[in-house]
């Protein structure tokens, strides 16, 4: 070999050596949302290249659909119907956000043409990937598969001369990435990374301030930037050009930066800075589209204070020579929307629906720009605006601007905050996660509006706050304790049921108290429960301290109560006149009059005022768990149908059969084992009398309908229990005599736990801590009651009496035995058993029983009957099956933590009431009453 041949084949080797080096340095690029063609022969290597860089799920084979429809493969006849599987696959996979990836020959242009449509309808981008390689090795790879041996050569020379001629089309199609690999060294060499969206910023999860439109109003916005915490930084010349904030907080810009203001430079010059330097995020609204255009020399028309803009700019880069161009290549690079905090917030322009969310492209950036609209214009001749947001159900928040309105308020997880300050309005600024608003004045009026705001933000205060798709069928919610919880479609008809006829107004009725599972079944003699059997329960579990309070002898009872009617108005958009609701566990209204609730709701208003709860706890209402009594008040049919009638014919029966048996026994009859057992059995039944007599005493001037007392009408009523005539207007007399609780005397209220306030749940507070606050509020009631001048008042709520038991502590957990039998022997219904750390899990992270009841044995004879104790009924009542109550009692109390959690955090009505219902849809499950 000559030296010339030597040093050409060198400079060929290092050529080669250099090209395979550039070879294994390439990377594809893919969206993690996308669909990606894969373009090439039959034979090029597509289906290995396929499942060498994208998971088995992520790629959709056009043989393998073939293959679905026909049981052939390489059945070209079945191809029409293969592609139709495989569109519909990958709809459904687009559909639900799923990276896609088409395994086919794709050469055609007409088959790219169908899969760019389907990627535009799903709003994510089309992707192409081609393998371009020989085809004498395309051959070679179908000679040696089995099922492509006889392929004419012919037709990979066709695919070959389409592939050719689709190559320099490709961007002009709709693909917004091509890859192109050139020969085998390449596809081998290949590397598919895949990239996060722009708009996807989940990673960040603040905390951040959104700011509304700001309009050039530099001012202003250096004002709320102030308010917020953030700490302006000033050039030379005094302008301000970055701002931070000492606790790390992000600021996010909805776009309008620019425009009729007076400074719209000035704006823009704080905003780079600050993108620029990472303290904030900014989107495009659609001026700074329209100003971007004209700086790029497009032709726009100088309206709605562009013109005012361009003349600013002009004057600020006769300063600044750069400042211009910087502002264009700013606002080219924003992105439409931002997914932030792990999709649970986006923040966009003019709004955008749940189905655009994190998605890309023309459609998405159009919306999220200018919103969307009906095709009409109103009367001062602009669009008129298509009020997406009342439909909107997603469970992100949706922050956003564009549509003036003098208030910001939230409307089914959205929110907008151009309060208009340009216009003489407002500057808003939204706190997140905290959800709280900061507003400063406009200065002046800078421009007047072509029309007065609007008075509401776009689709109304009241829009459509629920919907019955909202709840009917199966639905899964899912909950931040136990996950997705199902409810079936039976137990959400019956739901639907009670909400509609009979449940308090959905505004006020924020949660529902969960079921409570009783204490594991007692083998002590003559007891059915038993508190051994609760504290080592508890002890398994991992739990050490246990509090255990005092079970009220009423029903249960939540009451919302607001510091005033304005504030009722204001979080709860209920009517003036309004300032709680008292309900049911079952969200029945207590009183059918709502006067009766007021008072009560009055009265522990007044108490919480006087114990400084409402600045303590920094908030204007607050949710309370309670039990209301007596229980003759509201288990009126209760009491006179099953357990009066029981006491009375037991009162009627009893004297006669034990006077016949004395009787028949004085004369020499064999009736002793008979009489005993009559006499036990009249026994019971005046216990069981006895026991139900305790929950009904007299309430007012008058005792309400069914309060009865010894198994009959109570004194004053007469003989079915009706109040009689004039005792209507004895109350009303009593009550304009009495101030305070009126007719409601003997009404005690026991408050036990304190939910939710504004901005936050309670649930998760101790419950010696929630005791001590309800003590509070208790003790202040004596001080209300003085100052209203009638010291010997009627006093409304009571204290709940308990003990703090150590589980594994022997002498602990008997004292906690000997309380709970001097309780239940003075008459006490018995006690509930809960983890003193609300909120707990086991070891292996499931949720622990948020608390069990442990009943007395009197009180059970109630439930049981009256000779529920006796040896042979207490050995068949023993094989209770409580897995069922307690898995109800677990998943109802995740799903009320859900709602408690979502209304602190200021969530729609809607989602709210998504887990309330759901509540009440699990109460219907059938489960042994008794337990």
């Amino acid at each position: 070999m000559t030296g010339g041949d030597r040093t050409e084949y060198e400079d060929n080797g290092r050529r080669e050596d250099a090209g395979a080096r550039e070879a294994a340095r390439r990377t594809l690029a893919v969206p993690d949302l996308s669909l990606v063609v894969l373009i090439g022969a039959t034979g090029s290597g597509k289906s290995t290249f396929a499942a060498r860089h994208f998971k088995p799920t992520q790629v959709i084979s056009s043989d393998f659909c073939r293959g679905l429809v026909s049981d052939d493969e390489n059945d070209q006849s079945a191809s029409g119907d293969a592609f139709d599987v495989l569109h519909f696959i990958a709809g459904k996979r687009l559909a639900a956000g799923r990276l896609t990836v088409v395994d086919a020959t794709n050469v055609q242009s007409e088959a790219r043409a169908q899969l760019v449509r389907l990627a535009r309808e799903h709003d994510v981008l089309p992707v192409a990937i081609v393998l371009d390689v020989p085809e004498q090795l395309c051959a070679e790879r179908n000679a040696a598969r089995a099922d492509r041996a006889g392929l004419p050569r012919r037709v990979i020379q066709r695919h070959q001369r389409e592939l050719r001629r689709s190559l320099r089309n490709l961007e002009r199609e709709g693909f917004r990435k091509v890859h192109i690999l050139r020969g085998q060294d390449e596809v081998a060499a290949a590397e598919v990374v895949t990239e996060r969206r722009f708009n996807d910023l989940r990673h960040l999860t603040g905390p951040f301030d959104i700011i509304g439109d700001i309009h050039g109003c530099r001012s202003e916005l250096e004002t709320l930037l102030g308010r917020l915490g953030h700490v302006l930084t000033r050039d030379g010349l005094g302008r301000p050009v970055d701002a931070v904030h000492p606790e790390g907080r992000t600021a996010v810009f909805v776009g309008d930066l620019v425009d009729r203001g007076p400074d719209s430079p000035g704006v823009l010059r704080l905003v780079m800075g600050m993108v620029k330097a990472g303290h904030a995020l900014c989107v495009p609204g659609n001026h700074e589209n329209k100003l971007g255009r004209h700086l790029r020399g497009r032709k726009v028309q100088p309206t709605h204070g562009l013109a005012e803009t361009i003349e600013q700019l002009d004057k600020e880069n006769a300063r600044d020579p750069d400042f211009r161009a910087e502002a264009e290549e700013f606002i080219h690079g924003l992105v439409s929307h931002y997914v932030l905090d792990g999709g649970g917030l986006v923040v966009c322009h003019a709004g955008l629906p749940e189905k655009y969310h994190g998605r890309t492209s023309g459609r998405v950036r159009s919306f999220a720009l200018y919103g969307d609209t009906t095709g009409e214009t109103d009367e001062f001749g602009l669009p008129v605006r298509y009020p997406w947001a009342e439909d909107y159900r997603g469970r992100a928040a949706v922050v956003y601007g564009h549509t003036p309105t003098p208030r910001a308020t939230w409307l089914n997880n959205t929110l907008c905050l151009d309060t208009g300050c340009v216009f003489g309005g407002r500057m808003t600024a939204l706190r997140w996660p905290e959800r709280e608003l900061v507003d400063v004045p406009a200065e002046r009026v800078w421009y007047e509006p072509t029309k007065p705001l609007g008075t509401e933000a776009p689709g109304g205060a009241d829009g459509r706050p629920l919907d019955l798709k909202d709840v009917a069928g199966r639905r899964v919610v899912e909950t931040r304790t136990m996950g997705r919880l199902a409810v079936r479609e039976e137990n959400a008809a019956a739901a639907l049921e009670v909400m509609s006829r009979f449940a308090t107004d959905p505004r006020l009725l924020p949660y529902l108290p969960p079921t409570m599972a009783p204490c594991a079944t007692s083998a002590e003699d003559g007891y059915l429960e038993h508190p051994a059997e609760a504290f080592a329960g508890y002890r398994a579990d991992g739990v050490r301290e246990v509090v255990c309070e005092e079970k009220h002898m009423g029903s249960r009872a939540v009451a919302l109560v607001c510091r005033d009617e304005s504030a009722a108005v204001e979080r709860f958009g209920v009517p003036k006149g309004v300032s709680g609701a008292l309900y049911t566990r079952t969200g029945r209204p207590f009183f059918d009059d709502p006067q009766p609730a007021e008072r009560i709701l009055r009265r522990v208003r007044e108490c919480v005022t006087e114990a400084g709860l409402w600045e303590e706890l920094e908030t204007d209402w607050l949710l309370l768990d309670a039990e209301l009594m007596p229980w003759s008040l509201k288990a009126t049919g209760l009491l006179r149908k099953q357990y009066a009638a029981v006491g009375a014919a037991s009162g009627a029966a009893f004297p006669g059969v034990l006077g016949a048996l004395e009787a028949a026994a004085a004369r020499g009859v064999e009736v002793g084992p008979l009489l005993d057992r009559q006499r036990d059995r009249a026994a019971d039944a005046a216990a069981f009398t006895e026991a139900y007599r305790r929950y009904c005493w007299r309430v007012g001037a008058d005792t309400p309908d069914g309060a009865m007392v010894n198994g009959a009408a109570p004194d004053g009523a007469t003989a079915n229990g009706a109040i009689p005539d004039g005792a209507t207007e004895q109350a009303e007399e009593q009550d304009e005599r009495t101030a305070g609780l009126g007719e409601l005397d003997g009404v005690r209220l026991a408050p036990f736990q304190i939910l939710a306030v504004q901005g936050r749940s309670l649930a998760a507070l101790p419950h010696t801590d929630q005791l001590a606050l309800i003590d509070r509020m208790a003790a202040a009631e004596a001080a209300v009651i003085s100052r209203a001048g009638t010291p010997d008042g009627p006093g409304l709520l009571a204290t709940t009496r308990r003990i703090i038991v150590d589980t594994e502590d022997e002498q602990s957990v008997a004292a906690g035995i000997r309380w709970w039998l001097e309780l239940t022997e003075a008459g006490g219904e018995g006690m509930v058993v809960k983890p003193v750390q609300a909120l707990v899990r086991q070891a292996d992270g499931r949720l622990v029983q948020p608390g069990v009841k442990c009943r007395g044995r009197e009180y059970l004879r109630i439930i049981y009957g009256p000779e529920y104790t006796r040896p042979e009924n207490l050995r068949r009542l023993r094989v209770r099956h409580l897995g069922h109550k307690r898995s109800l009692a677990l998943r109802e109390y995740a799903l009320g933590l859900e709602a408690l959690d979502r209304l602190a955090d200021g969530e729609p009505l809607w989602r709210v009431h998504e887990a309330v219902f759901a509540v009440l849809a699990l109460e219907s499950e059938p489960v042994d009453p008794r337990l």
